[in-house]
């Protein structure tokens, strides 16, 4: 029987320079990822203050205050649940004026420093990785 060589294949150095290329890509990839994750996150937080906000002022059109316009159940507004990346407060609004406050949660890697809040007018405010968020 006739035995032929084979001498196809990788080298031990070509796969090591392969993944050493692979690991370089991934330390630069991961990060923006992680921030674009993020900036997603954000996005659905203000999404949601957003809807909140006109639900308070459609709320204030019926009760001429915004004192019963607290929590999901007494707005026209689904709660985003337990699983959530935020939470969301109302601190006590005043007849005039109110401020919706999005905090992230810590379940999925968040820290409580990390806040949005809008405002009656729609100024919105930022601290932690969302302290870029300003102006209306």
């Amino acid at each position: 029987m006739n035995l032929k060589k084979n001498k196809s294949g990788f080298t031990l150095l070509e796969i090591i320079i392969v993944i050493i290329i692979i690991g370089i890509l991934a330390s630069i990839a991961l990060p923006k990822f992680f921030k674009t994750v993020e900036f997603s996150r954000g996005q659905e937080a203000l999404t949601n203050l957003g809807t909140v906000r006109q639900a308070m002022e459609r709320c204030y059109l019926f009760t001429r205050s915004f004192v019963p316009c607290t929590g999901f159940a007494n707005l026209d507004v689904p709660d985003p649940g337990p699983g959530s990346h935020w939470t969301y407060l109302w601190p006590g609004p005043g007849v005039n004026a109110y401020v919706l406050t999005a905090t992230r949660s810590t379940n999925d890697g968040g820290t409580t420093s990390d806040v949005i809040q809008i405002d009656q007018v729609g100024l919105k405010s930022g601290t932690g990785n969302f302290a870029s968020i300003r102006g209306q």
